[in-house]
């Protein structure tokens, strides 16, 4: 690597410690039984997907795996921002902090090898998405009004 793209990295690196997220403590621990997490996987009705891996998921979120099972393009979207359902959503499905899941999108940014799914700012917006995109997955919490052509994904470990 040549000296001007390592200053680069180190100064990308710099910033995002300094105004990136702060670390916040987690809200609920990686072992929560199943059900009784904070959220819900919501998938668009016409997806003939009921049930999940926490991995598959997982590696979905992540673009490790870009397909659904059907072979059509998934259409993962987040939760902007740190709030709790997104602490939960990360560290169940993930086994990481927020923090530690932003940092690997960093590292993809950087690398020029992904970018990280669409952050919606609010759970009304991820219920839009996943209603208006036949193949989008989201997550929301569990008291969430879902409305028509939404369907709840069961998340098996």
């Amino acid at each position: 690597m040549n000296r001007s793209v390592r200053a680069f990295a180190a100064l990308a690196l710099a910033a995002a410690a300094t105004f990136g997220p702060r670390p916040v403590q987690a809200q609920a621990s990686t072992s929560t039984p199943p059900g009784s997490q904070p959220f819900v996987v919501i998938v668009n009705s016409a997806n003939p997907v009921e049930s999940i891996t926490r991995d598959q998921l997982s590696k979905l979120f992540l673009k490790k795996t870009v397909r659904w099972q059907t072979g059509r393009d998934a259409m993962p979207v987040d939760l902007a921002g740190r709030t709790e359902v997104r602490i939960s959503f990360s560290q169940f499905v993930h086994h990481k902090s927020v923090v530690s899941v932003n940092s690997y999108w960093q590292q993809q940014i950087f690398a020029g090898k992904d970018v990280p799914p669409p952050a919606m700012r609010s759970e009304r917006d991820v219920v839009e998405f996943v209603r208006n995109t036949p193949d989008a997955v989201g997550y929301v919490s569990s008291s969430a009004e879902l409305g028509r052509n939404i369907k709840i994904v069961s998340v098996q470990n």
